[in-house]
């Protein structure tokens, strides 16, 4: 565990640097208080922490959990005020991880209650409300009126549907842009295989890919409480799909998706191949997602891993995760800062 301590300082060396957050709106003119704020993904625990405050970091532990540590290293040391929004794999507020887990967290800030925090193994549309809460939170707390939203993994839905409640509520809180790592907009493999969706010959004898699917049985017994069955095609796509339902939500939001493609099988079913361990690249680009749906975005792909639990698991450098790489902390980045722009440039580059 030390080790994983040890690389986000590191990333603060060898990536950090400046750039400056606008402090207005000067097409409207109103005082804006710009924030990102990281949602993790599925059956994860993370805390919540503020630009200023965090958890213990170093002697093997990480100041904002697993997948948001280094991301909010990087962009905070590019200028941004982050918040990571509080996940919890259980009913109840955020508790301290165990010294045994993949980026355990100690002595952290006062952590909110459960109203504000996403249940990781549950329902997309309740952890959507949850965040929204968070970010009412944010703004009655800490005066913030826009907020970047950056979700790894099913944080990413989260987040669009976060999205669709801040909208049909009023919210005072405007979402400047989102950005998604690794995210299963219309599917995860394991979740698909459990559900019955593809069988194994879909793995075309990769070892990794098989072990993971075969395992994932016990995972959803021990621990999901809704959402693999909801990390599937026949839940998220069709007319009737998720998808469908979150309507308007992404008009005039600049969405920026990108996906890991270290896994390759020649001639294997696109929906399955390449991915990154977890989520396909047509899964985390969105691709059978309309442009009614999702209506502007931008697509970044890289030979990367999903989380940094399999880097360890492949003995693979820590960098090969993607919400630990640095060209894709980069890519993250000029998403945020590209945000009041972006919309005036063609749609689907890089798709």
């Amino acid at each position: 565990m030390r080790r994983i301590a040890l690389w986000v300082g590191c990333l603060i060396v060898l990536l950090a640097g400046c750039s400056s957050t606008p402090a207005s709106d000067a097409s409207s003119g109103r005082r804006a208080h710009r924030a990102v704020v990281l949602v993790s993904g599925g059956a994860l625990v993370t805390p919540f922490t503020s630009p200023t405050e965090a958890c213990h970091d170093g002697d093997g532990f990480l100041a904002a959990g697993n997948t948001n540590t280094a991301l909010r290293a990087y962009l905070l040391s590019h200028g941004k005020q982050v918040y990571t929004a509080p996940a919890m794999n259980d009913w109840g507020p955020v508790k301290e991880s165990s010294p045994g887990d993949i980026g355990p967290f100690r002595d952290c800030p006062p952590q909110l209650p459960e109203s504000m925090t996403i249940m990781s193994t549950g329902d997309l549309d309740a952890g959507g409300e949850h965040l929204a809460r968070f970010v009412g939170y944010l703004h009655d707390r800490f005066g913030v009126t826009d907020v970047d939203l950056v979700g790894h993994s099913n944080g990413g839905l989260w987040s669009r549907a976060a999205v669709k409640v801040l909208k049909d509520t009023g919210s005072p809180v405007m979402v400047r842009s989102l950005t998604t790592l690794g995210t299963p907009n219309v599917g995860a493999i394991p979740p698909r295989f459990h559900a019955g969706e593809i069988g194994l010959a879909a793995c075309m004898g990769q070892g990794f890919c098989e072990k993971t699917v075969t395992g994932w049985k016990s995972l959803v017994e021990s621990a999901d409480k809704g959402l693999s069955a909801e990390d599937t095609v026949r839940y998220l796509s069709g007319p009737d799909g998720w998808n469908a339902a979150q309507g308007a939500a992404l008009d005039g939001i600049p969405v920026t998706v990108l996906a890991g493609t270290y896994f390759t099988a020649t001639g294997g079913d696109p929906t399955v191949w390449p991915n990154d361990g977890t989520v396909s690249r047509s899964s985390a680009l969105a691709e059978d997602v309309s442009d009614t749906v999702m209506p502007w975005r931008a697509c970044w792909t890289a030979p990367l891993v999903h989380w940094v639990g399999y880097t360890l698991e492949l003995g693979l450098p820590w960098t090969t995760s993607i919400t630990d790489s640095p060209d894709a902390l980069a890519r993250v980045d000029q998403a945020i800062d590209d945000a009041d722009t972006a919309l005036a440039k063609p749609n689907r580059q890089g798709c």
